[in-house]
């Protein structure tokens, strides 16, 4: 009865998939749909490096990719403008943030005042007041 059973128990699963019987279930990858037509790019504007030029370097590269990715520099308006001129966007330094973020700089404590001031709670405006609280 063992024996029957090993003998008959893949054989039954073998024959439900199709193996034993020789009919396998293929499907026809081509007759689901047409195969596009190949097109050659539009583009054939690149050609291949030339030996003994010098490539693109490492930093042309990085401004490529920064430009590719983020699209260059935006113009800013007529508004935008003046009121940069009028802060004095000319006399600011490169970097400035750098510098100010920096370990070695001067922070200059503006007491209780400012404390206060950054710490007041959101509101209308109507009850603002700059004086500590005492």
């Amino acid at each position: 009865m063992r024996k029957a059973l090993f003998i008959l128990a893949p054989a039954i699963l073998l024959g439900g998939c199709g193996v034993l019987s020789g009919k396998r279930a293929t499907l026809d990858e081509f007759a689901v749909a047409r195969n596009a037509p190949l097109v050659i790019p539009p583009d054939y504007s690149l050609t291949p490096p030339v030996a003994g030029t010098v490539g693109l370097t490492a930093q042309d590269a990085q401004t490529q990719a920064i430009e590719a990715l983020f699209g260059g520099p935006a113009p800013r308006s007529a508004t935008e403008t003046s009121m940069l001129d009028s802060a004095g966007r000319d006399r600011a330094a490169l970097g400035i943030r750098s510098t100010a973020g920096a370990p070695d700089t001067r922070v200059v404590d503006k007491g209780q005042a400012t404390q206060a001031i950054i710490a007041a709670p959101e509101g209308d405006g109507q009850d603002a007041s700059a004086q500590t609280p005492q």
